[in-house]
C-alpha cells in the first residue's frame, strides 16, 4: 500500500486555482445530484499539510470486485491534482463513495506492465485520458483504491 511520488511536468495545461476549486464543486455537485453521466465516485482523502479531509469528484475504472483505478490527470496540467498529493502521504486514509457506499481504501501507485496494461484499459474506454497525457510531458499516474479490510 504505496503511492509514490511522480514528478510533476514542465509543459501542460495550467489551469487557473479558481477554475480549479470551481470545477471540484461542479464534480461533488454532479455525483450528489446523480447527474454525471460518466463513471464519478468521491475521493475523500486526508491532506498532506493541514491533515483535514478533502473530497473530490474523480473518473474510476473498475479492477475487480471491491477495486477502483483512478486516473491523476487533471486534464493534462503539469501539476499533479491535490487529491494526489494527500493520497501519497496517506496512503491508508481514504475511503471512496461509489454506487451509494462509502468504503474505506488503500492507495497503490501502479506502475511498468501492471500501469501499460490498465492505461491502455482506460485509454480504449475513455480516449480522453489519452490526450491529456499528449498535452503534458509529465508520467500521469494511475492508482488502484483496494477496499480495506
Amino acid at each position: 500500500m504505496t503511492v509514490q511520488r511522480v514528478p510533476g511536468g514542465t509543459r501542460g495545461r495550467s489551469t487557473p486555482p479558481v477554475l480549479r476549486r470551481l470545477l471540484a464543486l461542479v464534480g461533488r455537485l454532479s455525483y450528489r445530484l446523480g447527474a454525471n453521466r460518466s463513471k464519478t465516485l468521491l475521493l475523500t482523502t486526508v491532506g498532506a499539510r493541514s491533515g483535514r479531509e478533502r473530497t473530490s469528484a474523480v473518473a474510476y475504472f473498475p479492477d475487480g470486485d471491491a477495486a477502483w483505478l483512478v486516473v491523476a490527470s487533471m486534464g493534462g496540467d503539469r501539476k499533479h491534482p491535490a487529491w494526489y498529493h494527500n493520497l501519497v502521504a496517506n496512503p491508508g486514509r481514504a475511503s471512496v463513495q461509489v454506487a451509494g457506499r462509502q468504503v474505506p481504501v488503500n492507495a497503490r501507485s501502479l506502475h511498468g506492465q501492471e500501469r501499460a496494461d490498465r492505461w491502455a484499459r482506460i485509454v480504449a474506454t475513455a480516449p480522453n485520458f489519452g490526450k491529456y497525457q499528449q498535452v503534458t510531458d509529465r508520467e500521469i499516474p494511475v492508482l488502484r483504491l483496494e477496499a480495506a479490510r
